[in-house]
């Protein structure tokens, strides 16, 4: 055991130790910031997690972040929303060390909606030590306010010079991706982003060979303005990685025209940032294509009571060095605990032979409120516990990065000095950890549907008097010839008047 904590730490010190060629991002998307907001639970559920994030950003000395579409939840977020954004970006993303990253491709086409055309932290009137790079996404896409001209959220915080729009796409007929180009040491990076459009729309153009994507020649040459298609580089040796951000459907379904399919992206990307999917597949996989690794972040706080949100939620933690990189997932602690459960009252479905349901039993409905109450109840203990080991994660993790701080500088630090360490005590956390989220699907071929608001008032004694379990949808589904519905149900705040 001691010998795994000792590898850990120096692992751990791995990763805040760079050299000057390795460029470090974090990469996140669909932070959903002012989802919920007037619920008195989870209305600060989303800028804890963002919190959390920027906040992982500055304790792994990463050299930017990148945000894959949907950063708000809504295209006009409320003043609320946006002075909690700008309060968190200020606190974790200004300050006076140096970025040591350079942009090296032409800046006034990239950072187009920028008030100087530039990128924020060379603007001599700012001082940003921790450059955040943002595609939009579906929910927080560009519309027209009471005139002619287009704009999203992302334009508000990239003209205040806290974030670096890019990806905006305004022809209608074509679209033409750019790269941003970066350098750090002797690594070379081009970022590609396309922020969301309407999927047929974008398949359409896709189909029509209007999508093009610039690729530079070499290291130091500007872009050629080639596509995918032609000869890349006239026969030289790429020396750019090549990252592409995007935030459309992944095809999973949902038929030919309504989605990207990983065919269609340009062969010589070597990682794509795949955003809109919620379901955290952080780990990078291989394409179908064969040439190209995608990451899937997900989302960092839940909007949806699916499956896919019940999957721990991370950020990733890519490290580039030359053309080779390696992406490392780190759990986020700072969401709600979200369990889900499926149960079938079916003959044969029980675990013992006594607690099986009989269709024809006079008391069918209370033994049925019986049977899944006691399903709902094990399902709330189990997210309880999912909680509580999040937050002891935190703890951990926070506890071990003051540690080799005061490993680096000999013991030495004052009580004022350990706080800035520790990046100070967050600004937003999870309010009211332990009431989470529960959703339990119920397969009932042969029984009878139940009252829902009979059975989400059997919750009602046991928990705080001010609580309540609401029961959020019941829906009727038909799976494979049989039927089913879904509780969906989360501890929520009433008031008593």
């Amino acid at each position: 055991d001691d010998d795994q904590e000792e590898e850990e730490e120096e692992d751990d010190d791995e990763d805040d130790e760079l050299d000057e060629d390795t460029l470090r991002v974090l990469i996140s998307t669909d932070n959903h910031l002012g989802y919920a907001e007037r619920d008195p639970i989870r209305g600060l559920d989303s800028f804890a997690a963002f919190e959390e994030v920027l906040a992982l950003a500055k304790r792994h000395k990463c050299d930017m972040v990148l945000f894959a579409g949907d950063l708000f939840h809504e295209n006009k977020p409320s003043r609320r929303t946006l002075h909690k954004t700008m309060t968190i970006i200020r606190k974790y993303c200004m300050g006076s060390n140096p970025v040591q990253i350079q942009i090296v491709s032409n800046q006034e086409q990239n950072f187009k909606r920028s008030l100087h055309g530039r990128v924020n932290y060379e603007d001599e009137f700012y001082s940003v030590d921790l450059p955040i790079f943002a595609i939009h996404g579906n929910h927080d896409d560009p519309t027209r306010d009471g005139g002619t001209e287009m704009l999203a959220a992302l334009d508000l915080l990239s003209i205040s010079n806290f974030v670096n729009y890019f990806g905006r796409q305004d022809e209608v007929d074509k679209v033409e991706v750019s790269p941003i180009l970066l350098r750090k040491g002797s690594t070379n990076v081009a970022l590609y982003g396309m922020g969301s459009m309407r999927d047929e729309r974008l398949n359409r153009m896709w189909q029509g060979k209007k999508v093009r994507f610039l690729r530079p020649e070499n290291v130091n040459s500007p872009l050629d303005g080639t596509n995918d298609e032609d000869e890349a580089n006239n026969g030289q040796e790429n020396t750019w990685f090549n990252i592409f951000a995007l935030h459309q459907n992944r095809d999973t379904g949902r038929g030919a025209k309504n989605c990207v399919h990983e065919s269609m992206i340009p062969e010589w990307m070597d990682l794509v940032v795949w955003g809109h999917e919620h379901e955290c597949r952080i780990v990078p996989d291989e394409s179908l294509v064969g040439t190209f690794r995608i990451t899937q972040p997900g989302s960092s706080v839940a909007t949806s009571l699916v499956q896919g949100e019940a999957v721990r939620k991370h950020i990733g933690l890519l490290d580039i060095r030359g053309c080779q990189f390696r992406l490392k997932p780190i759990p986020l602690s700072m969401v709600r605990a979200f369990a889900t459960g499926e149960v079938s009252l079916g003959r044969g479905n029980a675990m013992n032979a006594e607690d099986e349901l009989d269709p024809d039993d006079p008391k069918v409905e209370e033994n049925m409120m019986e049977y899944l109450s006691a399903h709902v109840s094990r399902l709330i203990d189990d997210a309880r516990e999912q909680g509580k080991n999040l937050r002891e994660d935190a703890l951990v993790e926070a506890n071990k990065a003051l540690q080799r701080k005061r490993h680096r500088r000999n013991h030495n630090e004052d009580d004022e000095e350990m706080g800035e360490m520790g990046l100070g005590k967050p600004m937003f956390t999870i309010q009211k950890p332990d009431q989470v989220l529960v959703r339990l699907k119920v397969e009932h071929t042969g029984f009878s549907t139940l009252n829902n608001q009979r059975f989400g008032a059997r919750f009602v004694s046991e928990v705080v008097s001010t609580f309540l379990f609401m029961l959020r949808c019941v829906t009727l589904l038909l799976l494979s010839g049989r039927s089913s519905y879904h509780f969906s149900m989360f501890l929520s705040c009433i008031q008593h008047y």
